[in-house]
């Protein structure tokens, strides 16, 4: 795919759950299912899910999070392998924040792998602050997640 296509992030469909299922199963050691994110899409009427799709209707990248009350709790982000390192995780990020602040939250919260330095960067250069350690919260291999917010004013 070329790099200078346009991107555009937009809520997430039933018919996009193939290809985040490919993403998914890409990025992560123990993916989520196709219940899980049917779950998401029909019944969790808290979830809100983002996609970022080129302008030939692939999708590269998903960012699902739960709005409560006025606080927002990433679920997962993640963008298929060949297109990290082009700002996709960002821009999905940026994309969440945008959709949050629509909803008057005033709290958006995730964890993620300690080890994970690149997310973490990320998430600090969007205004994310260090919380507490989850010990032995990811069950593929034990690893503590580290906790991070952000608070909008």
């Amino acid at each position: 795919m070329e790099t200078n296509q346009l991107i555009t992030y937009r809520k997430m469909a039933m018919e996009d759950i193939d290809q985040v299922l490919l993403i998914e199963e890409e990025a992560f050691s123990t993916p989520w299912t196709r219940e899980a994110f049917e779950h998401e899409m029909t019944t969790n009427l808290y979830s809100h899910y983002i996609v970022a799709e080129t302008e030939t209707k692939e999708i590269i990248g998903y960012c699902g999070m739960w709005l409560v009350m006025d606080e927002s709790h990433i679920t997962n982000v993640a963008v298929v392998e060949r297109m990290r390192g082009h700002k996709i995780g960002e821009g999905l990020m940026r994309e969440a924040i945008r959709v949050v602040l629509e909803q008057n939250v005033v709290l958006m919260t995730l964890e993620v792998r300690v080890t994970n330095d690149i997310a973490k960067n990320l998430y600090h250069k969007l205004g994310f602050q260090d919380g507490g350690i989850r010990k032995n919260y990811y069950t593929d291999t034990q690893e503590d997640a580290l906790v991070m917010w952000v608070e909008f004013k």
